[in-house]
């Protein structure tokens, strides 16, 4: 089934559609600030799902309406059945996070207001590349609902920030402006608040015109470097290399250079 080009939904608590090669998550519960419930954590994995399926798409947009871009799980909805609630959401956050990181197309996001908890962690799981608007804030929170990780914290955090950094910033569950998480290496763009929206179709545009196939090649060598030694990663690389120069992006990228023109690439 071809992705949507519009969403089906105004409504849905996540919208999903495709502009051309670039396909569109974006978490729709603006009164809530966007935090996940069970119905947000089912409509997130089946748009992952839509996505993973579809051969055109050759770039993926995260963003997400009003003030903040996640304020981690509705803790609302998980008072009365903690277990349960919390069971499904992290079954359809995981789910997602999952087949974004596999994917081949790059995933940029948006991000603005807050981003805590879950929603952290989705977005250091899922995205390559993470563009914030000024005014941003960033935090663990688990520690002060009294939960530990999920949505892949605890695995990027210490793969981005080391170690010793993660841990103070798990336990203590203080937050980052923009500036920081930037010097850090959680984002890697902070842009004027009013730039954001354009910043970041712009950035998933120009994503969507490369070579994909490559792309997601790379993507899985990056982010399976910190669990090889060098001579399994020596090996992944050589095998990857070898299969990108069978493709056809291969070809005409090599022509490109040679003829001194840009690559038209077709994600092939």
């Amino acid at each position: 089934m071809a992705y949507p080009d519009r969403p089906a939904d105004p409504a849905a608590p996540v919208l999903h559609w495709r502009e051309g090669g670039v396909a569109h998550i974006r978490f729709n519960r603006p009164k809530a600030l966007n935090a996940i419930d069970v119905a947000t954590a089912q409509a997130f994995v089946q748009a992952c799902a839509d996505i993973a399926r579809d051969e055109a798409v050759r770039a993926v947009l995260l963003s997400a309406e009003g003030r903040a871009f996640m304020a981690g799980g509705d803790l609302a909805a998980m008072r009365e059945n903690p277990v349960p609630v919390a069971q499904a959401l992290i079954a359809g956050m995981h789910g997602g996070i999952r087949l974004l990181a596999g994917l081949q197309a790059p995933v940029v996001a948006g991000v603005q207001g807050a981003v805590a908890g879950g929603g952290l962690g989705l977005l250091l799981g899922s995205s390559d590349l993470i563009v914030a608007a000024e005014g941003t804030r960033f935090g663990v929170a688990y520690p002060l609902i009294g939960a530990s990780a999920d949505c892949s914290t605890s695995w990027s955090l210490p793969r981005l920030v080391g170690l010793r950094k993660a841990m103070e910033l798990a336990l203590l569950g203080d937050t980052l402006d923009a500036a920081e998480a930037l010097r850090l290496g959680l984002i890697n763009r902070v842009v004027p608040a009013d730039a954001l929206a354009d910043e970041s179709l712009a950035l998933a545009r120009r994503l969507a015109q490369g070579p994909t196939r490559a792309y997601g090649r790379l993507k899985a060598l990056l982010r399976s470097s910190l669990d090889h030694d060098l001579d399994t990663q020596l090996d992944a690389e050589a095998e990857g290399f070898q299969a990108c120069a069978a493709s056809a992006d291969f070809r005409e990228g090599v022509a490109a250079f040679l003829d001194k023109r840009p690559a038209k690439f077709q994600g092939l």
